[in-house]
């Protein structure tokens, strides 16, 4: 979020009013809602990615690209998907070799890389290279950390371990319609901490900042929008611990805000030197007094493989 005047703040607000509440309600309904949502933002983020990089001069594969971050982004949903379409056929006595989700995955980044290079080979626009590392660097940063949201959400119902947090819990849907809920929980909490984090950086930094963060990139935010942020984040986290989160200890909340508050902020940076690079404001004008997709969500798209690898290997483990 950049800091500085409050002049677009009632659009912004406005935009928020209406856009919070139908992220939130998608978010808590997961499953292919949510799936949907995070391809939207996704393919929109990367298509604003690709515009950036035609400014100073690469010509990325467009289209190519598109498909392929679709369907990483899709390789988070696939075993919601594998599992159901396994029960609709066994139900009917058929039997289909399908991808394991990993293999899928893999499929899907070697096809991506190979029909690239297949295609660039016989264009002749600007440099090679540059070509090719917009158009999958597009895809890795983006599409594929965008899909670690949908990683997130789903790893409670296709991968959480019942037995070490609900071994005594009594009926099996009981446990299911928890763990849900806890997966909501968690997703709203991620998105409600980045968001306290950036308003907090915002507006404390645009008030009291004096010191410089990082200049060269984005030369209005400061170190004490920085640390408020950080502080609002962990603090966040902590608080969303103990109103919604049982299954997370205090420590484990106290460090997922810290990753938010760093990891965030660090997102927001790296989208600016990629502005800043070819000399524009925002990544697109879609969102009125946001920008672009890319601008709204660079935090997040950051922070979703930090906190899913973060919940699936240290938490959930």
């Amino acid at each position: 979020m950049t800091q500085g005047a409050f002049t677009s703040l009632p659009t912004r607000v406005g935009v928020a009013v209406v856009g919070i509440p139908l992220i939130l309600w998608l978010t808590y309904e997961g499953g292919y809602f949510f799936f949907a949502f995070v391809a939207l933002i996704s393919a929109l983020s990367l298509h604003e990615f690709y515009a950036l990089q035609e400014r100073r001069g690469s010509f990325p594969l467009k289209s190519v690209g598109l498909v392929a971050g679709f369907l990483v982004t899709a390789a988070f949903i696939y075993p919601r998907f594998h599992l159901q379409l396994f029960r609709f056929l066994e139900e009917r006595g058929m039997r289909l070799a399908m991808f394991s989700p990993l293999q899928f995955l893999l499929v899907v980044l070697l096809l991506f890389c190979l029909i690239a290079l297949t295609i660039e080979l016989f264009r002749a626009k600007c440099s090679p290279s540059g070509n090719l590392g917009a158009t999958v660097l597009g895809v890795m940063v983006i599409s594929l950390f965008f899909g670690c949201l949908i990683g997130i959400r789903e790893v409670f119902p296709y991968g959480f371990p019942v037995n070490k947090f609900l071994s005594t819990f009594p009926q099996d849907e009981a446990r299911e319609a928890v763990i849900d809920r806890w997966g909501a929980y968690t997703m709203i909490s991620l998105f409600a901490t980045i968001w306290i984090c950036d308003t907090a950086a915002y507006f404390v930094g645009s008030k009291f900042g004096k010191h410089k963060l990082f200049e060269r990139v984005s030369p209005k935010k400061s170190w004490e929008g920085a640390i408020a942020g950080f502080v609002a984040a962990a603090l966040t986290m902590v608080v969303a611990k103990e109103i919604a989160l049982e299954y997370l200890s205090v420590g484990h909340a106290v460090t997922i805000g810290m990753l938010i508050g760093s990891f965030g902020q660090m997102g927001d940076l790296v989208e600016s030197r990629f502005k800043r690079d070819v000399g524009v404001k925002d990544s697109s004008s879609i969102i009125p007094g946001h920008g672009g997709v890319y601008d709204r969500f660079d935090s997040l798209v950051f922070v979703s493989p930090i906190v899913y690898l973060y919940l699936d290997f240290i938490v959930l483990s």
